[in-house]
């Protein structure tokens, strides 16, 4: 038997710098590296740990203003506030548990605690300049993957009290990234609900809001379907504000020293059971919980000292207590809505009938599916030992709840597409789920025939969110169809499926449409694949000399061996962002019955491609088919 620990020895010890540690294991800072294409990808994480610094001086009372400008790859955020020491200015950004977060009466309810973030940005950035302003004088320091290249002295300004940092993410660690606007300007609209008077400028437009919490869900919501006025209440560390509208499943947004906590913790938790046992008191009538939560809408925000976070990402609270002599989590919630919304209800009786309506009407919605929902569990649970539609993974999102994993499933149509996949995927994170030609169109239906449908059925207890995306099983949901009308239609019937039944599903950005290439460009040396026009004009300018040209139309038509290129590190998704919170109207318009009005729409926008002239007669097809 060989020695194993032949080897080893004081020369197999190795030390790791801060910057090394944090380049060669980014995940443990950062999270996800991803491209852009995700919410939660690295790139954004970058930008908040740089806000999150900048919205602690507002806390603390100093500027009321931070200017955010993104171009393509170059961030700079310019805030206002008292501006960085400047004999620490290096130390801050580069020294590993350096900051001025320590000291819990400078910073009582702070998010970036751990002195880690900032320098996190530093080191995986290919370039990072940061200066500080503070009393007449200035300091600027540049650095390049966390090494410093530029120390400048000090010298006189004219300038404002505050710090500027410029960064541009490195693209060898975060490969084909790009910035999505949207996800910037959810993250901006978050900061200044949270904090009242607070004006951001990203990219010259302003941002500001005057109610806080009740201003966030007017614009994530569709404020026509709602079924009562925004409840808002504020309290010295707690604010909430809640309604109910007419969408399936429930919609949270919780946050903790105005971080926003996207996987939700004890505070979320304890809002939830807080809210049911506060409505089963005022009506004194043991109503069911789901009956209780469905449709409803809310978001709460709490401060707490020294809050616990189960990751660098600060995703999801784990903390128990408010601070270190201070009431659990759950008791501060739960005391607080015992009040103030017992208050408010008896108060306010218009609203008060109409949660109870809302609430009798769900009732009545799930006893009314109960006898087709019992007999369409029991089919899926015979068709999971052998459903041919899924050809599952091994590792699934919700297998860890303390470090979840990321998985995807892919949605194909037909065997061809669905095979290709199949034999190029990873089968410990990835899946396949297959479609058997067009899913019916579900606009205007209720959440019965999710259960009348066995292909939507199956689907469903696939992913494991017919109670909530807590059992989530894998958190990238990735519509794959073919680059034709018929893929393009599909496309929109999946879509309309989710936002009508689980449109929670999309607002928390697990919904893409993979990307697969339009083209192949090739010689006897090299083979470029193309996503669109101007990457094949490229591609064919570099090859020269007549290369041979596939055009793709069909997944099917790409060999496994080829598939495996586009959905692996390489994989390119846009993401399915929910831009309107009126998601009946945005369905109606789209996958009801205005065709007249809709192919009116389509005629006049229509662009027709030199290689793909005969789109123009497709129109009417698409029509036809939307409309069925």
């Amino acid at each position: 038997m060989a020695e194993n620990n032949v080897n080893y020895s004081e020369d197999s010890i190795r030390s790791l710098d801060w910057k090394e540690h944090i380049r060669l294991r980014p995940g443990m800072y950062i999270g996800k590296l991803g491209d852009g294409s995700a919410y939660d990808d690295g790139i954004y994480v970058l930008l908040k740990e740089i806000m999150d610094n900048s919205i602690d001086e507002f806390v603390m009372g100093a500027g009321r203003t931070i200017e955010v400008n993104i171009t393509e790859h170059k961030v700079t955020v310019r805030d206002y506030g008292r501006g960085i020491p400047l004999g620490k200015v290096i130390d801050c950004v580069s020294k590993i548990n350096t900051g001025g977060k320590y000291d819990s009466k400078a910073f009582q309810k702070s998010v970036g605690l751990n002195g880690v973030g900032t320098k996190a940005v530093n080191a995986l950035s290919a370039s990072f300049t940061v200066q500080s302003y503070r009393d007449g004088r200035t300091k600027i320091a540049e650095f390049a993957k966390g090494e410093i290249i530029r120390d400048e002295s000090e010298k006189d300004t004219t300038q404002r009290n505050g710090t500027a940092i410029s960064f541009v993410p490195d693209d060898s660690i975060f490969r084909n990234y790009r910035f999505i606007p949207e996800f910037i300007e959810n993250m901006i609209w978050n900061y200044v609900f949270l904090n009242s008077g607070l004006t951001i400028n990203f990219n010259g437009q302003k941002y500001f809001s005057e109610k806080g919490l009740h201003d966030l869900l007017t614009k994530n919501t569709d404020t026509e379907t709602i079924r009562y006025p925004i409840i808002h209440l504020k309290g010295e560390d707690i604010e909430v504000a809640m309604t109910h509208g007419q969408q399936y499943g429930e919609e949270y947004y919780s946050f903790v020293n105005g971080q926003h906590t996207t996987q939700g913790g004890t505070h979320q938790a304890a809002f939830r059971e807080a809210v049911v046992r506060t409505v089963r008191d005022f009506y004194k009538k043991e109503f069911d919980a789901a009956d209780i939560r469905a449709s409803i809408v809310a978001a709460i925000a709490i401060k707490v000292q020294e809050p616990v976070f189960e990751s660098q990402t600060k995703t999801k609270l784990g903390s128990q207590n408010v601070g270190p002599e201070g009431p659990t989590v759950r008791t501060l919630i739960n005391d607080f809505l015992k009040k103030e919304l017992d208050d408010y209800l008896h108060k306010n009786q218009a609203t008060a009938d109409a949660l109870l309506k809302r609430i009798l009407q769900s009732e009545r919605e799930r006893k009314d599916i109960a006898g087709i929902k019992k007999l369409a569990n029991e089919r899926a649970k015979k068709a999971s030992l052998h459903n041919r539609k899924l050809r599952d993974c091994k590792i699934h999102f919700e297998d860890n709840h303390e470090r979840k994993q990321d998985t995807t499933l892919f949605i194909t149509e037909g065997d061809s597409a669905s095979g290709s996949i199949t034999k190029s995927r990873d089968v410990m994170t990835q899946a396949v789920f297959s479609l058997k030609g067009k899913p019916l169109n579900c606009f205007g239906l209720t959440k019965k025939v999710v259960y009348e449908n066995e292909e939507f059925n199956l689907l469903q207890h696939a992913l494991n969110i017919e109670d909530g995306l807590d059992g989530l099983r894998y958190n990238n949901i990735v519509i794959a169809t073919d680059a034709d009308v018929d893929g393009m239609h599909i496309r929109l019937l999946m879509m309309t499926f989710f936002l009508q039944f689980f449109p929670d599903l999309v607002k928390a950005g697990h919904v893409s449409i993979l990307q697969t290439p339009l083209f192949r460009v090739r010689n006897k040396k090299e083979t470029i694949y193309c996503y669109n026009e101007e990457e094949k004009q490229r591609a064919m300018a570099k090859l020269g000399a007549k290369p041979e040209i596939t055009r793709f139309k069909g997944l099917g038509e790409i060999s496994p061996d080829e598939f495996g290129l586009f959905i692996g590190k390489d994989i390119r998704l846009e993401p399915v962002i929910l831009k309107d919170a009126n998601i009946h109207s945005l369905l109606e318009y789209f996958m009801g019955k205005n065709t007249p009005v809709r192919q009116q729409h389509i005629v006049g926008n229509l662009r027709i491609e030199k290689d793909d002239a005969q789109l123009a007669a497709s129109v009417e097809t698409v029509e036809e088919t939307v409309a069925a």
